[in-house]
């Protein structure tokens, strides 16, 4: 039994585990880099502790410090979360060394199935079904070339200590084998200090369901299945429970296979089973395979708990104080229908790049739970995942929950920092995700929709534009309205790379007239405070900075242009090669003479817990190179200069 658990971790799942603990009366002791130190997270905790620097190598992942930390603090327990040193069997050990509970699954468990290999060999031996594959010693490229042929092509290539989609590669034909063996060998050098793969099967129409799995050492029940089939790029983006499409013996068959796993380690606390499905023809009890098991609690467990009503993290730790399971398999059921979404800091018009940024307005509507480890006005770092926040719906049908979800996304305002936030609501409102008709291919094939810039709707622009002027809240009096008749303002706006001026007729305390082109909108103030448009509701401004961001099912950007100001960003270089965010450089590909062409790699840079390769903007000669391997750059350091092009 213990009173205080220390929290080894940051954001959204610092402060989810804090909520559940305190909720048990449980005093919270948080742990914090020196980037966290004003963090979401360190201000929910009853004391906290500062572990290093800002990179996770000097800070959370300092096993030693964070024990030090909860023994200070009279800590009886460490959650880990997830990520960081929640998979670490080493960290587990030291844990209970010192006296201390690990609130998850021991460290045998994690070893028996850190390894995507040896797991797959002993969910075998215990009747798991597995995906036709080599999971050998040897790593020979020559062997692994050999697998993959007597596998059969498509064949995928997987880090064995690998997640999150690193260290992965899918290969279609032989002829290029041994180049993405080598960069899925890289990347999972990089990630996870191991460079061995594995080879399995593609499945050609995939699904990604998992069973959650709860033991206690003895017996283990599961919660059910999520669909995670919504990926770009092996990255969940929706998840949902239960799955669509899922028959009852299905799902039978799942959970038994499930728990078995589970059983079979002598596992305790939550962990997630995960399968490979193939949908090309329905759900069929002989159509799923084990990919792999996570010994954590996974980032979409509120769907799971959404259905259940179970509060998996009070869960946790109770069966860390030493109780039993909280319940049998029969006494769980389904309740409705319940979808998340992953909301992040990043930009989908270059290729989802991670950003940062300060989020200088950050709202939730009613009617969705949204988890979050930050507020307004504070920084997505570039040394963490840049997630803002994780929206959740629930409903009584799944119809019902993904209406819910899509209306929930299109009223959250995030302002400060790019976001995928009206990818998200694309994909909510995707007709063949309506259906349940969904894959893991999904969204690569229909991106081009999915990705497609909305049109701005005349009432935002001129909304914009009174927010710009400070007209928004006060059209009356001194602001624009004299006696004998309407003043008119004028202001200029830049979208994306159209320049808006426009010109603000006051015709009253609460009406007005926007002008643009051949574009002239009447706006009209309610009793509620808020602009309308022919009885259309404009939205909502918020202006940070020289920026105004308009809420509108969805959010538009719009700068200010200062009349005075000259524009420096007109015409720039193609010479020059610059950091599209910060970061550390981890290789350069080319020296100062090297004859390069067009969307050739210059260099990899290292930011948000991803590789970024840098290509030559055209064909050129590199004149210099401005960086070194091992620099850690800010975004718009220049790295590479080409020489100049010349003029013959």
């Amino acid at each position: 039994m213990f009173d205080t658990v220390l929290i080894a971790n940051r954001g959204e799942i610092a402060c989810r585990v804090a909520r559940s603990a305190k909720a048990m009366g449980l005093r919270v002791v948080a742990v914090y880099s020196e980037a966290d130190a004003g963090s979401a997270h360190v201000e929910m905790a009853d004391e906290a502790v500062c572990i290093g620097g800002a990179a996770p190598a000097e800070s959370y992942l300092r096993g030693e410090r964070i024990i030090e930390a909860a023994l200070a603090k009279g800590a009886g327990a460490i959650h880990p979360g997830y990520g960081f040193l929640s998979e670490n069997p080493d960290f587990v050990e030291a844990v209970e060394a010192a006296g201390l509970v690990f609130v998850g699954p021991s460290a045998r468990a994690i070893r028996a199935m850190g390894l995507k290999d040896a797991a797959k060999a002993l969910m075998a031996e215990a009747g798991v079904p597995v995906v036709p594959g080599y999971h050998g010693a040897d790593q020979s490229e020559a062997r692994l070339a050999n697998a993959a042929e007597e596998v059969g092509y498509p064949v995928l290539i997987k880090a064995v200590a690998g997640g999150g989609g690193k260290g992965m590669r899918l290969v279609e034909r032989a002829g290029e084998f041994s180049e993405a063996l080598a960069s899925a060998r890289a990347e999972a050098r990089t990630a996870f200090g191991n460079e061995a793969v594995l080879i399995e099967k593609f499945v050609s129409k995939p699904r990604h369901i998992e069973v959650q799995v709860f033991g206690d050492g003895q017996g283990a029940v599961h919660l059910f299945e999520r669909d995670c089939s919504l990926q770009r790029r092996h990255q969940k983006v929706i998840e949902e429970a239960p799955a669509p499409g899922m028959t009852p013996e299905m799902r039978e068959a799942m959970g038994a296979a499930a728990v078995r796993a589970a059983e079979a380690i002598g596992y305790s606390g939550a962990g997630t089973v995960e399968f490979i499905v193939d949908g090309s023809g329905g759900l069929r009890p002989d159509g799923f395979w084990f990919m792999e098991m996570n010994t954590r609690l996974q980032v979409e467990h509120p769907v799971t708990e959404a259905i259940t009503g179970v509060d998996l993290v009070e869960w946790q730790l109770r069966v860390a104080m030493g109780e039993g399971l909280p319940c049998g398999q029969e006494d769980l059921s389904i309740r409705g229908h319940a979808f998340e979404a992953r909301l992040y800091a990043e930009d989908v018009a270059k290729g989802f790049l991670p950003a940062t940024g300060r989020l200088d307005h950050l709202a939730f509507p009613s009617g969705v739970r949204a988890d979050s480890g930050v507020r307004a006005g504070d920084e997505i770092s570039p040394h963490y995942d840049p997630m803002i926040a994780k929206v959740i719906a629930h409903g009584p049908s799944r119809a019902v929950a993904l209406a819910q979800l899509a209306a929930g996304l299109e009223a959250t305002e995030v302002a400060g920092s790019v976001t995928n936030l009206r990818f998200l609501a694309a994909l909510a409102r995707h007709e063949g995700f309506a259906k349940g008709d969904v894959d893991t291919g999904l969204i690569a094939r229909d991106l081009e929709a999915l990705t497609l810039e909305a049109d701005v709707p005349q009432g935002v622009v001129a909304l914009a534009a009174l927010k710009a002027l400070g007209l928004d809240e006060e059209c009356g009096g001194a602001r624009g309205f004299a006696l004998w008749a309407p003043l008119e303002w004028t202001v200029g706006l830049r979208h994306g790379d159209e320049d808006i001026h426009a010109r603000v007729r006051v015709e009253g305390p609460d009406a007005c007239e926007v002008r643009w082109d051949e574009a002239c909108v009447s706006l009209r103030r309610g009793r509620d405070g808020g602009w309308s448009q022919g009885g259309t509701r404009a939205g909502q401004a918020v202006m940070h900075g020289e920026r105004i961001t308009v809420f509108d099912r969805g959010a538009f950007v719009f700068d200010y242009i200062d009349p005075l100001a000259r524009d420096a960003a007109d015409g720039a270089s193609l010479d020059l090669v610059e950091a599209p965010m910060p970061g550390l450089v981890q290789k350069l590909f080319v020296a100062a003479g090297d004859t390069v062409a067009a969307g050739d790699r210059l260099a990899l840079l290292e930011a948000m817990k991803m590789e970024h390769a840098l290509r030559a903007p055209r064909d050129g000669v590199v004149a210099e190179v401005l960086c070194s391997e091992g620099d850690q750059v800010a975004a718009g350091a220049a790295l590479v200069r080409l020489e100049e092009e010349s003029e013959e």
